[in-house]
C-alpha cells in the first residue's frame, strides 16, 4: 500500500527574521477608524444636501443661496477629508501588509507565490490591483496558520468578504463621485447625493471588515511566533 508524500516545509529565507506586526496593526486600525468617522461625515453631508434640495425641488421651500453654499461646502469638505484619511490609512495598511508578508516568508516560504516586494507594488498596478493583492493575502493567511501545509480554511471567509466589499466600495465610490460631479440641476444633485451616501455606507462596511482582517492575521502570526512554529533553516 502506498502513501501520499507529506509536504516538507521549505527552508526560511536566509537573513530573514520575524518582526511583530502588532504595533502597525494598532495604527492601521486607528486610521481605518478615522476613515469610518469621515464616512459618517459624508453621510451627514449627503443627508443635509438631500434635505435642502427636497424642499427646493418639491416647491415647498424657496432657494436659499447661503444654505446651498453651506451644503455644498459640507460635501466638498467631507470629500477632501476622506481622500486624506484614505491615503493615510492605505499607506500604513500597505506597510503592515508588507510586514506580515515578510513574516510569511519565515513561517512557510514554500506557500508564497510572489516575492515580498509584490506586497507593496501590486497595489499600484491598475486593474491588476483588483486581484493580485488578494492572492498575496491568501498566501499570507495560509502561512500564518498553525499548519500551513494542511487543508485548513481558517480566515478564508473573512478574506473573501473584506476583498469583495473593498472592490465594491472602490467601484461604487468612483461611480457615485462622477455622477455627483456631473450633476447640474437640483434634482440630479439630489439623486446623486443618495449615491454618495450609499457609497459611504459600503465603505464603512469594507473598513470594518478590513479591521477584522488585520486583527485576524496579526493575532495568528503573534500566536504562531510565540509557539515557535517557523520553517527549519537550510
Amino acid at each position: 500500500m502506498t502513501h501520499a508524500p507529506v509536504p516538507v516545509p521549505a527552508a526560511s529565507a536566509p537573513g530573514r527574521a520575524l518582526r511583530s506586526p502588532i504595533g502597525l496593526s494598532y495604527a492601521v486600525t486607528a486610521l481605518l477608524g478615522v476613515v469610518v468617522l469621515v464616512d459618517l461625515l459624508i453621510v451627514a453631508a449627503s443627508l443635509n444636501m438631500r434635505s435642502f434640495l427636497s424642499g427646493v425641488t418639491s416647491g415647498t421651500a424657496d432657494f436659499d443661496e447661503d444654505a446651498a453654499n453651506r451644503a455644498d461646502y459640507a460635501m466638498a469638505g467631507s470629500s477632501g477629508l476622506y481622500v486624506a484619511a484614505v491615503v493615510a490609512a492605505g499607506t500604513l495598511f500597505i506597510v503592515w501588509f508588507h510586514r506580515v508578508r515578510q513574516n510569511a516568508e519565515v513561517f512557510a516560504p514554500g506557500t508564497q507565490r510572489r516575492t515580498p516586494g509584490w506586497a507593496i507594488g501590486a497595489w499600484f498596478i491598475p486593474i491588476a490591483n483588483m486581484w493580485i493583492p488578494r492572492g498575496i493575502a491568501a498566501d499570507v493567511l495560509r502561512a500564518s496558520r498553525p499548519d500551513p501545509y494542511g487543508g485548513g480554511v481558517e480566515g478564508r471567509g473573512l478574506l473573501n468578504a473584506w476583498w469583495g466589499a473593498w472592490v465594491c466600495s472602490l467601484v461604487f465610490d468612483r461611480y457615485a463621485s462622477r455622477t455627483y460631479d456631473r450633476a447640474e440641476d437640483a434634482e440630479a444633485i439630489h439623486d446623486a447625493a443618495a449615491l454618495v451616501l450609499a457609497g459611504a455606507g459600503i465603505d464603512i462596511f469594507a473598513a470594518v471588515l478590513a479591521v477584522l482582517f488585520v486583527r485576524r492575521i496579526t493575532s495568528m502570526q503573534h500566536a504562531k511566533a510565540l509557539a515557535g512554529r517557523t520553517a527549519p533553516s537550510a
